[in-house]
């Protein structure tokens, strides 16, 4: 399998009048294409931090990080979905492409491919406030795809919907990646959606953040989300995972 990211020995510090903070020490994660991979840790640990060093909008004090591809290109997918509501469904898809400037016919084509390959085309044309919570969050999504990212980060991105709506739209964007064969990392603290979604979960240690542990996630009938929790095995990863974590901190 290619290898596309790793991460050696990095660490990050932040400085405040109180003195230095120590947030992530010596972690290492590698990522293969295709791969599905969740980082699971306490609140407050340093999940989202990493994932901002990924995709660049913060920097690490130590270590560094290596992309095994030509100019990675990095999507990031927040807890909120973040679309204009005075732009349609359309528009907002677009708004990646616009501003980086790489409005072509085939970009807008594949925009258009992609709201009819998962049922949104109807809508492209309607407003943000006319979407369930979990078709904003598919919009999101194909809004990201659109920019062709070789990684795509995802930052608890169902935190915002109620447990049955977080169920079906994991599932949909489960079904979203793995079709466009994307490469993903996701920040959650729900260890049953980590264990269901991922070919791999790094648990990580509270702060200062290091990895605790690896697990690679090998499921009889692996197919959906909803349908891997039913896994015989599902239950021991959790029960492995739940131990690893720190929760009483």
């Amino acid at each position: 399998m290619t290898k596309i990211l790793e991460i050696k020995n990095l660490s990050k510090k932040y400085h405040t009048k109180e003195g230095e903070i120590l947030s992530i020490q010596n972690l290492n994660i590698e990522c293969v294409k295709g791969e599905f991979v969740s980082l699971v840790g306490s609140s407050g640990c340093g999940k989202s931090t990493l994932l901002n060093i990924i995709a660049g909008l913060d920097k690490q004090s130590e270590g560094e990080i290596v992309f095994h591809t030509d100019k990675a290109k990095i999507g990031y997918m927040f807890q909120s979905d973040c679309l204009f509501p005075w732009l349609t469904i359309y528009e907002n898809c677009l708004l990646g492409l616009k501003i980086e400037k790489n409005i072509t016919k085939e970009n807008e084509k594949k925009v258009l491919d992609l709201l009819k390959k998962y049922k949104l085309y109807e809508f492209k044309d309607k407003y943000p406030n006319c979407l369930s919570g979990g078709m904003k969050q598919r919009i999101a999504l194909i809004r990201t795809l659109a920019l062709k990212p070789d990684i795509l980060l995802l930052d608890e991105p169902f935190n915002a919907l109620d447990y049955q709506s977080r169920l079906a739209i994991s599932n949909d964007v489960y079904d979203i990646i793995k079709k466009e064969g994307q490469t993903a990392i996701m920040v959650t603290h729900d260890i049953s959606e980590a264990v269901s979604m991922s070919d791999k979960v790094y648990v990580l240690s509270k702060r200062p953040c290091s990895v605790k542990k690896v697990y690679k996630i090998e499921l009889e009938n692996k197919k959906d989300p909803i349908h891997n929790r039913k896994d015989k095995r599902f239950m021991e990863y959790y029960d492995k995972i739940w131990k690893d974590l720190d929760i009483n901190v």
